[in-house]
């Protein structure tokens, strides 16, 4: 990416401080915001770049990478936020919307960005705090031709692996669908080691025959082989999230009036686990508020 063309990103959380890193190292010129005010200062030193206090800061940004905790962070910042970036980012700019969104709010940000000249892509992520940190990431990405070529240089910067799933909104779908698998699927192993301790199996012995059998999965031989049999709940993925997106799925199906009970009942399950922890828990604990 030639210098002269900078990218901005807010939200220097859990995975956007590496991919901003990621940025910087691959030769973009970056400007960066979070709430967190010391967050910015630390990361503007640590690497060279410029450290944002307001949406005018972002003026000169071709692209601004958002990563925030949900769709309504990324529209209040969008839209409300001093005024809001529409009001400041040049014509023919791009936000791209990096953050686990809503499909139908990521539609409706497109379409009020379109009014002021402004491109709205979405591009979620999959990978965590690893393949952030090294520059692997999956990512989902919502956008015509057009849009993607203006985005595809930045994304290169932070995948490894880049799909295009469809029109805007599409990759927001395919990331709340992908996690709302991975939640089905921690719920059935948790589920399962419940009740093998009801027959005197022991939750690492199950865990291992899962993890050489047909029930294998990420989930069993990540989330539940390396942190839930070990204690080590660390992850990197906050519970709070997978509830979110879990939640997503779900109500993506009531809105497209399919009939998916699992996912239904899974988003439940989750809340529940919500319900008995906090947001920030690494979610592999989320078994232990259910029993």
């Amino acid at each position: 990416m030639a210098s002269e063309s900078r990218v901005g990103l807010i939200g220097l959380g859990t995975m956007g401080w590496p991919m901003a890193a990621n940025l910087v190292r691959a030769g973009a010129a970056v400007t960066v915001f979070d709430l967190d005010a010391d967050r910015v200062s630390a990361f503007a030193e640590e690497h060279g770049c410029v450290g944002a206090t307001r949406p005018s800061d972002f003026a000169d940004s071709s692209i601004v990478i958002t990563m925030l905790p949900d769709g309504h962070v990324v529209a209040d910042v969008v839209r409300n936020w001093e005024g809001g970036l529409l009001d400041v980012l040049p014509a023919g700019a791009t936000i791209l919307d990096m953050s686990s969104s809503s499909p139908q709010g990521t539609i409706e940000l497109f379409e009020a960005a379109r009014e002021h000249g402004i491109g709205v892509v979405d591009a979620p992520v999959s990978g965590g705090l690893p393949r952030a940190t090294d520059g692997t990431l999956s990512i989902m990405v919502g956008a015509d031709d057009e849009a993607f070529a203006k985005v595809e240089p930045t994304l290169r910067m932070l995948g490894k692996s880049i799909f295009r799933t469809g029109p805007v909104g599409s990759g927001h779908a395919m990331k709340a669908l992908n996690n709302v698998i991975a939640a089905t699927a921690y719920a059935a192993v948790a589920e399962a080691i419940e009740v093998g301790r009801s027959y005197s199996l022991d939750p690492k012995t199950l865990v291992d025959v899962v993890n050489e059998s047909t029930g294998r999965s990420f989930t069993s031989e990540v989330v539940f082989g390396q942190h839930v049999v070990t204690g080590t709940y660390a992850t990197g993925f906050a519970l709070g999230l997978l509830t979110k997106d879990a939640g997503i799925a779900a109500d993506m199906a009531s809105s497209a009036h399919v009939d998916a009970p699992v996912l239904q009942l899974v988003a439940k399950r989750w809340r529940e686990a919500l319900a008995g922890t906090e947001f920030a828990a690494d979610h592999s604990r989320a078994h232990t508020a259910w029993w």
